[in-house]
């Protein structure tokens, strides 16, 4: 049987002959406060202008036709 490490290792060969590369991506950490507090206030902030924007809502109207079961 493989270890976890020689099936990681083959499969990590793999992908290098399937001419892909590995890569580090940092992203924000979702579980913090402080990116929970900056979410919700970014959605408050668009909602307040889309609120105010008649023609932005009217493009997502109409863009939301679309979506199966979406009524405006």
């Amino acid at each position: 049987m493989h270890t976890s490490t020689g099936r990681v290792n083959k499969h990590r060969e793999a992908l290098r002959k399937a001419g892909l590369r590995p890569i580090q991506i940092w992203v924000p950490d979702t579980k913090r406060k402080e990116f929970i507090a900056e979410c919700r206030r970014q959605s408050l902030l668009a909602a307040k202008h889309d609120k105010t924007n008649a023609d932005f809502m009217q493009f997502m109207d109409n863009a939301l036709s679309d979506v199966p079961g979406w009524e405006a």
